[in-house]
């Protein structure tokens, strides 16, 4: 027995798990029928699911609004710095996933067994919440992505077909949804790199009218939309300008690292596919954010009309996108209808993230016992479909876009989500420090199996910048004439909303305030992983193509 094998054994010995039955894994109930997923995603939907996660209806059309609000400066600066940060979240998760990747996991999985069972509860079904709302947004999305085209059929009518095929993708088995996802994520992916390619076409002059862009909107009008918030000031208004875009960029980025860890479970050699996928992480964001970003400064103007009236309608399909907008301004005809369905498929990919990732958090917390057992449940292929249909039963919201009234208790819904997701971001980084204190107090941490770079001083960056955007999301109410209660309630409600689940859990339950380091369980499940991922043969690449796309996936 190695040295370290010594020291778990010992470390086991001194601090048992917390958990009654330590055959049993977090995340797995025995002694019922049907209880179990399976692992049914293979290495190229895990990889094509971090890859295709990070590309959603908020690059292709939310960025024209923070273009029109702040200018093409502040918006390339608030995608480079929240990259920055959401690297630090997968890294986090990246961690704590690979030593654990448990039937059942999730982040507030983790939350609650590195910190204490009440963040764990208020957070889990933050998450559900935020995922379900989250469904019904993008499938509002789909719906009028759909309506661009001219037709008779009502718009209620595309909400229930994207509904439904969601639903099916996500009912039968994991494998359907993992497939779906690669060919919807494969076909993202070519979207935005051809838009990218397109932007640095037309920055040098290669469209039909042979106009060389270079930067000139960041010329005339300017790389700031000024003068912002403060006119007496001009410094003040270009960084509160950049913070505006850093807040609003959230939206893009949100929940979009949780979805390995909530795959994890379900995946084929986990303790090699995680590292992966977490690795080409930030060439992911860079490629697809940060450059895409700057195309969308490059080719249109932050007072384009175009874009002006297509943020003024809160239109959603390509009418609003910055990318169909340039691409109209260089003379390109037809172009834009490809890219209404690409920013179709993203909608549609999304919304079906979010069902498969909702359900998994309530199956989570149903294993953790705080949601009714009947949660636990699964189907021969290992869905969980109570949990599966009663999230996607919330996308039934999506129907109230069907009136004026109902649109914006939607819309005002729908925007607390970001709010949400900074929460949930800053608990991430607090249990993944105490995961580390965890594993120094026995003597592991040098021992894990996935290492990320600048930690734990990434986690302290992390947690510092995502509060302050939690906390200062909704600053611009303050400012003189800029006050609404409708404003302010989007910004803030979520806050007490939480503190009431998180509050009402420890006074009913009285549970511990934080676990202490030395009793944290960091030893569930580890062996079983240990013995599934040692009889796992690495297939290595058998010619120049495989090796290329194993580069790539």
């Amino acid at each position: 027995m190695d040295s370290s094998s010594k020291g778990l054994e010992e470390a086991r010995a001194e601090s048992p798990p917390v958990y009654d039955d330590a055959k049993s894994l977090p995340g797995e109930i025995t002694g019922l029928p049907n209880t179990e997923t399976q692992r049914g995603l293979r290495s190229r939907h895990v990889q094509f699911l971090a890859l295709g996660g990070c590309i959603g209806t908020g690059l292709f059309v939310g960025s024209g609004q923070t273009l029109s609000t702040v200018g093409p400066a502040p918006l390339f600066m608030g995608y480079i710095a929240m990259s920055s940060v959401v690297y630090f979240v997968m890294n986090m998760l990246g961690e704590m996933t690979t030593y654990l990747p448990v039937r059942g996991v999730s982040v507030p999985h983790f939350i609650s067994r590195f910190t204490e069972p009440s963040l764990g509860f208020a957070v889990g079904y933050n998450y559900w919440y935020s995922y379900a709302m989250l469904l019904a947004s993008e499938v509002t999305a789909a719906a009028l992505v759909i309506d661009y085209w001219p037709s008779s059929v009502n718009v209620g009518v595309w909400i229930a077909i994207v509904l439904i095929v969601i639903l099916v993708l996500n009912i039968v088995a994991v494998s359907w949804y993992g497939e779906a996802e690669f060919w919807f994520a494969s076909l993202k992916i070519i979207a935005i790199i051809g838009l990218i390619i397109l932007g640095v076409v037309l920055f040098f002059g290669g469209g039909p009218n042979h106009d060389r862009l270079g930067f000139r909107y960041w010329q005339r009008p300017g790389a700031f939309k000024e003068p912002y918030l403060v006119p007496s000031n001009v410094n003040t208004g270009r960084f509160l300008a950049f913070w505006t875009a850093l807040i609003k960029s959230g939206y893009s980025f949100i929940f979009s690292p949780e979805l390995i860890t909530t795959a994890a479970g379900e995946a084929v050699e986990p303790r090699r596919n995680i590292p992966k996928a977490t690795n080409r992480f930030i060439y992911r964001l860079f490629t697809f954010y940060i450059l895409g970003s700057l195309v969308i400064g490059v080719t249109v103007a932050y007072n384009d009309k175009s874009l002006l009236q297509g943020v003024a309608s809160g239109s959603d399909g390509a009418g609003a996108s910055p990318f169909v907008i340039g691409i109209q301004n260089a003379g390109i005809v037809g172009l834009n209808h490809v890219i209404n369905a690409a920013i179709l498929i993203s909608a549609f990919s999304a919304g079906n993230s979010w069902v498969y990732a909702g359900s998994r958090v309530l199956y989570s917390l149903a294993c953790e016992g705080q949601a009714p057992k009947l949660f636990t449940r699964c189907t021969k292929q290992g869905v969980p479909y109570p949990a599966v249909l009663v999230t996607w039963m919330i996308g039934l919201l999506a129907f109230l876009n069907l009136s004026n009234s109902g649109s914006a208790v939607f819309y005002w819904f729908t925007n607390i989500t970001t709010v949400g997701g900074f929460i949930s971001w800053v608990l991430v980084g607090v249990a993944y420090l105490r995961f580390r204190n965890a594993l120094q107090f026995h003597g592991l941490l040098e021992s894990l199996p996935f290492r990320t770079p600048f930690q734990p001083w990434g986690a302290y960056y992390a947690i510092l910048v995502i509060g302050l955007l939690a906390i200062t999301n909704g600053y611009a109410v303050f400012f003189p004439g800029a006050f609404t209660a409708s404003d302010f309630l989007v910004s803030y409600i979520l806050f007490p909303i939480f503190f009431a689940l998180y509050l009402g859990h420890k006074l009913w339950f009285r549970t511990p305030w934080m676990i202490k380091a030395s009793e944290i369980d960091i030893f569930t499940g580890k062996e079983e992983i240990d013995r599934m991922c040692e009889n796992e043969v690495e297939r290595l690449p058998r010619n120049w193509l495989e090796r290329v796309w194993w580069w790539i996936a």
